[in-house]
């Protein structure tokens, strides 16, 4: 019926009552205030694009995902999957004579026409951060201890950083030769961790033993600083051993943060594959099914824009970090105190709200004329605290 399709929700986006709304704009404060505490300076971008400009990113693979539109003179537009791909366009048109690197950050909106999940709905909320310019370990590493932070300014303390390195599986697949589809079948069984069908792949399309026993080995480097030995072993006189030693420059400089106790070495994580070219990484917490934060080096994507440059980064999603926040239990510290002002003068209450919120509390007037009676039933009823002006 359509009087009842105008009260109900498209699927996959949600309201915020006033608590939820408080929560999701004190957590993104709390991220923004880190973000410029490191040097990263703050921009926005539009809602909605061209849609050429937004189908370079990590959604460029799955065009299905974005939700499009035309507007009325005849251009296809697109609402933003992401916040780097139109980061990215606006370094590479207006900021491309800044001095860089470049650390910009953002906190935002995303659409991405997806099935509607347990965290993760159609619109959803991120905050993060681009390192635009730098290339090598200490960007990664920055990125990545930014990244620990940004969890713990959360509120998380039980939360685990996964590291991978998606150039090393890149030079792997390219030692084997494979035509386009079939190196397309085995890319898709990787990312989707399916061991059983890239074994029956490799020897499908015949793949000599060694270089299939390197692919099957990356899916058991899946540890702490023990694993870099390993692939050590694994990737000895290949052209991915190189990377390795990039990813294991990266672990020692967080090692000697002391971070060790929140990372692992995953050579499995390769989030969107062609849109990563090095270090890649991903933030996990107990109880949840899927990651709370992501990101890694995308060195490629400003070249899409005429604008060859290295960049590294990560996203956090909001909703996620609410939902990981509530099954850990962890609270907001308390807001300001909150006042009720009441009484029968209508200035007098102007003047007293007006004292109190200089000196920084939030207050609410008597808009009814209340009596003292229902005035402390009504601050009650609001957790405020009852101010009676009498004059």
């Amino acid at each position: 019926m359509p009087g009842v399709r105008r009260l109900q929700l498209p699927a996959g986006v949600q309201d915020l009552l006033p608590a939820e709304a408080a929560a999701k704009r004190r957590l993104e404060e709390m991220l923004l205030r880190l973000f410029s505490s490191w040097g990263y300076r703050e921009v926005v971008t539009p809602t909605f694009e061209f849609i050429e400009a937004l189908d370079v990113g990590p959604a460029a693979s799955s065009e299905e995902l974005l939700y499009k539109f035309i507007d009325r003179e005849g251009h296809i537009l697109a609402l933003r999957p992401d916040l780097t791909t139109p980061i990215a366009r606006l370094t590479a048109t207006k900021l491309r004579h800044s001095s860089f690197p470049l650390r910009l950050c953002y906190a935002a909106n995303v659409f991405r026409y997806e099935a509607p999940q347990a965290g993760r709905m159609r619109e959803f909320h991120q905050a993060g951060v681009e390192l635009i310019g730098a290339d090598g370990s200490r960007a990664d590493a920055e990125v990545i201890a930014l990244a620990v932070e940004a969890l713990q300014e959360a509120g998380l303390v039980d939360f685990r950083i996964g590291i991978g390195q998606v150039a090393i599986t890149k030079a792997v697949l390219a030692e084997l030769e494979l035509q386009p589809e079939a190196e397309m079948a085995v890319k898709e069984a990787l990312v989707g961790k399916d061991l059983v069908r890239l074994t029956g792949l490799l020897a499908q399309y015949s793949v000599p033993p060694a270089a299939s026993r390197r692919v099957e080995g990356l899916f058991g480097l899946h540890g702490g600083e023990e694993v870099l030995e390993r692939a050590t072993g694994l990737l000895a006189g290949t052209p991915a051993a190189r990377y390795l030693r990039e990813l294991e420059e990266v672990f020692i400089a967080l090692k000697a943060l002391g971070l060790q106790r929140y990372l692992f070495i995953d050579l499995g994580i390769l989030r969107a594959f062609d849109y990563y070219t090095g270090i890649v990484f991903e933030g996990y917490v107990p109880g949840l099914g899927f990651p709370v934060c992501g990101g890694g080096r995308y060195d490629e994507l400003l070249e899409q824009f005429g604008f060859p440059c290295p960049a590294t980064g990560f996203a956090l999603g909001i909703e996620r970090l609410l939902m990981a926040r509530d099954k850990a239990g962890v609270a907001f510290p308390p807001s300001v105190p909150g006042y009720l002002v009441a009484g029968p003068s209508p200035a007098s209450l102007l003047r007293e709200a007006r004292r109190l919120r200089q000196q920084g509390a939030v207050v609410e007037l008597d808009a009814q004329g209340w009596s003292r009676e229902e005035a402390e039933k009504q601050a009650r009823e609001r957790g405020l605290n009852l101010i009676w002006v009498d004059d």
